[in-house]
């Protein structure tokens, strides 16, 4: 069993946060980043985040490994077919990674190789499905496996995505599939987020509030304009203004969702954006 997934069992508060592979083979940075995490509970290692080609994060989740440090292996079906992710999580389980972070994936036209043929083969719920068959002896045509790889798999869940009712309706499936724990997307509107916790709780599946650390008014608007799922409200917007240093300003709005979170859910997914050193005072 996971460390975050005898923490999560535990009711233990959780922090996790995330790193990315790099664009290349030098992972010095990469790994840099993750020691300066070391004391969250597990590091997710995105999978060509934003539809821009780095290293396979299975790569990058071993080297975490090596290190000590708990990953959680993001998979997306944009770029696999079933066939590969069956064997990308049997490589997985036999390399010792156990919690999953498992998502449909951005599509490749917002990404740095916007002519990649999107595959799509599985989608996110699809792939969770999958991952009960694997964990059960069986692959997705129903032949057996030599043995059983055991998995912690979790899913994103993004609660200011509009309509509300057919965002939860995803969130209830992906629960009904398998899904044992949920990061969410980043989220700064507090009593949205507690009309998703109202109606999430009866499902029983763990809640990780995604704090994203912003750095400056600007910022705040280009998540606005450009990012799909993530509402940064005014008043915020023109605290950051204000404010003679933006990302102090910053810091203590991820001070106040962390403590949304504390009262509401079980834990946070941290997205600091190359300010690690300032998780301590974001946890308070």
């Amino acid at each position: 069993m996971s460390l975050l997934q005898q923490q999560l069992s535990a009711g233990r508060f959780v922090v996790t946060a995330e790193i990315a592979p790099p664009k290349g083979i030098d992972t010095a940075a990469a790994l840099e980043t993750a020691r300066a995490l070391r004391d969250v509970t597990a590091v997710n290692v995105t999978d060509n985040q934003g539809a821009n080609m780095r290293m396979a994060p299975l790569a990058m989740a071993v080297l975490l490994l090596r290190e000590g440090i708990e990953p959680i292996l993001q998979l997306t079906c944009r770029d696999r077919n079933r066939l590969a992710l069956q064997s990308d999580l049997l490589g997985a389980a036999a390399l010792g990674i156990e919690n999953l972070l498992l998502l449909s994936g951005d599509h490749p036209r917002f990404g740095d190789h916007p002519g990649a043929r999107p595959v799509f083969d599985l989608d996110s719920v699809q792939l969770l499905q999958g991952v009960e068959e694997l964990m059960a002896g069986r692959d997705l045509s129903g032949r057996p496996l030599c043995g059983l790889p055991r998995f912690f798999p979790g899913a994103a869940a993004t609660p200011e995505a509009e309509p509300f009712e057919l965002m939860f309706q995803k969130y209830s499936k992906k629960v009904a599939a398998g899904a044992r724990f949920f990061q969410t997307q980043a989220v700064f509107d507090i009593p949205r987020f507690e009309i998703f916790m109202d109606e999430a709780r009866p499902l029983k599946a763990p809640v990780l509030l995604g704090v994203l650390l912003l750095k400056s008014a600007r910022m705040a608007r280009f998540l606005n304009a450009n990012i799909p799922g993530v509402r940064v409200p005014e008043p915020l917007i023109a605290r950051l203004e204000a404010a003679s240093d933006p990302l102090d300003e910053g810091v203590a709005i991820a001070r106040e969702l962390v403590a949304c979170a504390r009262l509401r859910c079980q834990g946070v997914h941290l997205m600091t954006l190359g300010c690690e050193e300032r998780i301590p005072e974001i946890l308070g």
